[in-house]
Order: structure tokens, then sequence, then C-alpha cells
């Protein structure tokens, strides 16, 4: 008996303990700083005009009151997400029980039980941190809205920001750019269509897999079924309607514009300079390095070239060399049917496409143009008397003698290797950290036939430095962030530091400019000889190529093209396949060029120009079958009669 009363005590105390507490964390909901819904995380995107380009969560231009949106829709929506809405206080208990339940019996997460509300307040406020403290927030956001706002204005506020795939966020956009019509007017059919599609945009837009999204619209025509809001027979002639779709955005109808936003907010969290109660209470504005014509170009190259090739995919970016803004990116062919970033998230390796920052190391270090070494098939003897036997594109040799003006052009993996050995692998190393090579490298033998991993962004920023004549720069696609009154967050800076000397950067640009030369044919072709009929212009190129990676990486004074080919799965690429990622090179560099004049580069004073034996490296004869004019410091030409330390490389060992 006397346990008894104890336990009943305890109860009445702790049924106190929390009216109390329910009481007050009502009162403070109630009370406090109210959620202005229709402006809250408002984030508006910006071109490099001041073009608005984005407007998202609701920065939606489109909001549109509850009363003027389809009856199907709301049914179709609180049926498949919520039916319980308009009963619970923001939690559904007893779906969180049962979803509990379910995925303790299946030892899996599959039953979900986040009510409107919740997935609502997670939409409006919290987009960036995953941890507890977010999932607390979330809960507590939710319990505001339920104690400041009605049912309907919830509802009405759910439906203008949820996620309706593709970009397209509310269901206004999403009913203009799927059917084509207003929200208002969209049919049953055509409402359980959309209503499906917010559990995982990725995977029920029909216009990325109309059998899973049909599947979806079944399973929610059915839950209406079954809450008696349609008949059976209205089903089955629900399902066998068929329907049309638009897909179509009113501005900048680019499929790939989603993968240049997606980067801008990836640039964003890793500033770390904008916290969540900052959007939620003021919004903001973010401008960027954005060039719609450049964007459009790039979009079109890859279409067009990858047109064919439907499980092929594509990372690319375009960069302004002068200050390292990314003024196009593409993180893949089209993002409704792959939303996964390949430009930020993907590392692939890089292939000959590394050589460049060897051989401006190997010019920085007594070596140049006319420095010869022997190429034919060699295995390498290293440390602890490991092997190493790399072989040429095609196991072509030359079995002789071959200048560095020539292994570049024919992308010589023989002798990359030699002049690797000769510097030290250390030096490698060195020269891609200070050319702003983020990733870890290994110094090893075969480091420079690209065997690491590298992401296109920081990739394409080394080749900065030798576009600008030696300055590092930072890759970015943010140049000034503005809360909601017009305060500035955060600004670009736009600091560079000189790494490199230019009279190096000039001769290997000069160099690289060789690689589509088809007079330099010999035993072997040039290695991008295929789109020289593309080019009208001077540049300094170079591509790469691994079993299962494709690269050209090119540029002028004025813009760096970076172009990843290949496929997600790394299935081994076959021969004919080695030709996408130049043309989408080519195709975009002069595209966005078209309008512009020569551009390329002013030679410096300490820098002279002989026409040189590019097989022998001495100056050209009459009898010289290859000949070019090949640049070096003065002093280091052939045919100079003064000894320099140049001269003593010039013939390194073999």
């Amino acid at each position: 008996m006397k346990k008894f009363k104890i336990i009943i005590k305890i109860t009445i105390a702790s049924m106190l303990i929390f009216c109390i507490s329910y009481s007050i964390l009502f009162l403070c909901a109630k009370y406090g700083s109210k959620i202005d819904i229709e402006n809250s995380n408002s984030i508006y995107m910006y071109d490099n005009t001041n073009k608005s380009f984005y407007e998202g969560s609701n920065g939606t231009k489109k909001w549109v009151k509850l009363k003027d949106i389809s009856k199907n829709l709301i049914n179709a929506t609180i049926y498949s997400e919520d039916k319980n809405f308009y009963n619970h206080s923001g939690f559904d208990i007893p779906r969180i029980i049962k979803s509990m339940f379910v995925n303790i019996k299946s030892n899996d997460l599959k039953e979900g039980a986040s009510t409107i509300t919740q997935q609502y307040a997670r939409n409006l406020f919290l987009t960036f941190d995953k941890t507890w403290e977010r999932k607390i927030k979330e809960a507590w956001y939710a319990f505001k809205l339920e104690t400041q706002y009605t049912k309907d204005e919830i509802l009405e506020g759910y439906l203008n920001t949820i996620n309706y795939g593709n970009g397209i966020l509310g269901i206004e956009n999403a009913s203009l750019y799927y059917f084509n019509k207003h929200a208002s007017d969209l049919t049953l059919a055509q409402s359980t269509m959309l209503a499906g599609i917010p559990k995982s945009p990725n995977n029920y837009s029909p216009l990325n897999d109309e059998n899973a999204a049909k599947k979806r619209q079944k399973q929610i025509l059915k839950s209406m079924v079954n809450n008696n809001i349609i008949t059976k027979k209205k089903m089955n002639d629900t399902l066998n309607k068929k329907l049309t779709y638009y897909g179509k955005k009113e501005n900048l109808n680019l499929s790939t514009i989603m993968y240049y936003q997606d980067a801008v907010i990836r640039e964003l969290e890793d500033l770390k300079i904008v916290s969540d109660d900052t959007i939620r209470q003021e919004g903001l504005k973010i401008y960027t390095t954005l060039d719609v014509k450049a964007q459009t170009i790039l979009e079109e190259s890859i279409k067009n070239n990858l047109e064919d090739k439907e499980q092929m995919q594509a990372s690319a970016i375009i960069m302004n060399p002068k200050n390292g803004e990314i003024i196009a990116l593409a993180g893949g062919k089209d993002y409704s049917k792959s939303q996964y970033n390949r430009a930020v998230q993907s590392k692939r390796q890089v292939g000959s496409t590394m050589k460049p920052i060897l051989y401006y190391a190997a010019l920085e270090n007594g070596l140049n143009a006319a420095t010869t070494f022997l190429s034919k098939p060699t295995t390498f003897t290293l440390d602890n008397n490991h092997t190493y036997s790399p072989s040429n594109y095609g196991n072509i040799y030359p079995n002789e003698d071959i200048t560095m003006a020539l292994a570049i052009a024919y992308s010589d993996n023989i002798y990359a290797i030699k002049t690797h050995l000769f510097l030290g692998e250390d030096t490698l190393v060195k020269y891609s950290k200070k050319m702003g090579i983020t990733s870890k490298l290994q110094a090893n033998a075969s480091l420079p036939l690209g065997t690491n991993e590298l992401s296109i962004i920081e990739f394409v920023t080394s080749y900065a430095a030798l576009a600008n004549k030696g300055y590092l720069v930072k890759g970015h696609l943010i140049k000034k962030i503005e809360d909601g009154n017009g305060d500035v967050l955060y600004q670009y800076n736009d600091k560079k530091e000189k790494i490199l000397n230019e009279s190096y950067t000039y001769i290997l640009s000069e160099l690289l400019s060789n690689t589509y030369d088809i007079k330099l044919t010999s035993y072997t072709a040039p290695t991008c000889a295929s789109i020289a009929p593309k080019i009208t212009k001077k540049y300094a190129v170079k591509s790469g190529t691994t079993d299962y990676d494709l690269w050209t990486v090119g540029y002028n004074p004025d813009v760096i093209v970076g172009v990843w080919t290949g496929y997600d799965d790394n299935r081994k690429l076959s021969n004919k396949e080695y030709k996408y990622s130049k043309n989408i090179w080519a195709d975009t560099i002069e595209n966005y060029l078209r309008d512009e004049k020569q551009n390329w580069y002013k030679k410096p004073d300490n820098v002279v120009g002989v026409l040189t034996d590019v097989n022998t490296g001495k100056v050209a004869t009459n009898d010289s079958k290859l000949k070019k004019i090949l640049y070096y410091i003065k002093g280091t030409e052939p045919g100079y009669k003064g000894k320099t330390k140049n001269e003593d490389s010039k013939k390194a060992s073999n």
C-alpha cells in the first residue's frame, strides 16, 4: 500500500512537471519572436550582371494562397504525407510509435514519421548542419509554427516551399514546370503525380524516372481510397490517364544551372560565416560569379557531344584565371536525371593533364624545351628494389632521344617519368601544393601520369597560375553575401600571391600550344591533333587519359576550361571514347571566345625564340624534318656561345 501511494505521488508530480514545462514552452513559443513564414530563409542568387537567377525557399515569386491551390493537390499531399495533419499539434505521436515498431521489426529505417509541420520547419530554417542540435531546433520550430499559425497557414507555407525536384520549389512553380498550368487547375492525375515527388525529389520526378513516379502515384491514390477521399473506380481511371509533361522553366531553362546553384550552397557552407538564424530571420542575397552566356555554351557543348552517350557523364568548369572566378560549372549532363554534382563531390585520376605542373618544375630547375631523354620501353628500378614499367599510349615509342617540346606534344610517358625521377619525386608534390592542389598526393614514380585523384575545381585552379603568369588564385563562385537588409556579411578578398616565374609560364604555355599542331606529326601525332580543325585561336592545352577518365584542360590569358568525361561506375573506356572531353573543351572555349580578338601572352624581355629542330633540340637546319620556334631563357638557347647551368642539363642522363 505504501509503495502504491509513492507511485501515485511520483505520477502526479511527473504530470505536474510535464504540464508546467509544457505551459512554459507553449507560452515561449506563442509569445516569443514570431516566425515570418513569408520571408524566412529567402535565398536569392545573382549572376555577374547582378541579375537574379535563383530564388530559393520562400524567395519564390510564385507564392499562392491555399484557396488558389487545387483541392486534388491538397488532399493528395495530406493523405500521402500526414493524414492526421489537422488533428495533431505538430507531432504525430501514434505514428512515431508505429514507425519505430516497423523499423525495429524490419531492421531498417524505411518508415518515417515526420509531419508536414516538421518537414516545413526543416525546409524553412535548417539548411546546413545535420546534427542533434539541428533536430532539436527542427522540433522547436515545428512547435512554434503550430502555436503561431493556423493549420491552413502552415499547409500553405509548406506547399509554397517544398522541393518538387529538378530545382523547382513551390507548388505554383511545379505546376508551371511540369504541366504548364496554374496550381488551381491541376487535375487529380496531375496532383497525385506532383504530390509524390517531395518524398524523394530525385527519384520520384516523372522527368527523372516515370516508372518510379507512377508507382508512387498509385500509392497516393490507394491512400486516398483508404481514407474515403476518392472511389476505387476513380483511382483506376486516374491511373489510366496519360500525362504529358512540359518540363520548362519560365527563365533560364538550363538543365545544368542547378549544379552551379548546388556548388554555391556548398561554398556557402564551407565559408561558415552565415548561421541558420541569420537566414531564418533576414534571408540572404548571394552575388555569384556566374556568366549565363558561359553556362549556356558549356551546357550546349556537353549536350551536343554526349547526345548519343546516354550513360557517359561529364563535369566541367570555366574559370577566369585572373581572379579564380568560376563563371560556369556543370556537375553532370542533366540535373533532372542526376543530381550528383561531379564538379564538387567527385575526385578522379587526372592522367597526363598532371604533366604541365611537372614541366614547369623542370623549367625552373634547369631543364628547357630542348632537353632530351631517351624514350623507349623502360623498367625503372626504384627504392627497395621495386620496379616500375610505364608505357606510352598505344605502346608507341621513338626509341631515340626526344626533346621536352616533343614529349609535351606527344604526351610521352617515359620522358615524363625520367624528368620526374631526375628532379626527385618530392618536387612534383611540392609544386602541386604551391599551385593550389589541396588533395593529398603520393610522392611516387607514377605521379606525373596522374594516378592521384583530384577534384576538377582544385585542378583547374592549379592551371590558373600558369594562365595568369604566375599568381595563385582561389577558385570560387561567391563574390559577396548580404543579409536581407543589405548589410554585407562577406566580400571575396581578391588578393593574389606571386608563386611562379612569368618567364617560365610563358615558355610552358608556348610548349602546350604545340599539342594540336599537326605539323609536328612524326612517328605519332600530337595528342590534341583531332581538334585542330575546330581551333581558331591560340591556346595552351593538355589532355589526359586513364583507363577510366578523360580530361582536357586548356587556357589563354582570358579563360581556362577544364573538362572531365567518364562513367560513374568506373567502367573501362574504349579508344573511340577518348575524343569526347577534347571536343567538349574545344567547342566550349571556341564558342565562348568567338566574338573576342586573339589574345596571347607578351614575350618577357629575358626570353628568346629560336627556330629549333624539335627532334634533336639543336638549332634547326634545312635538313630538319620537324622545326618550330621554341622559347628559352636568354643564355640557355641552342647555339648560345657561352656555358650555362642549363646547357649542363640539356643532355640529361638516360
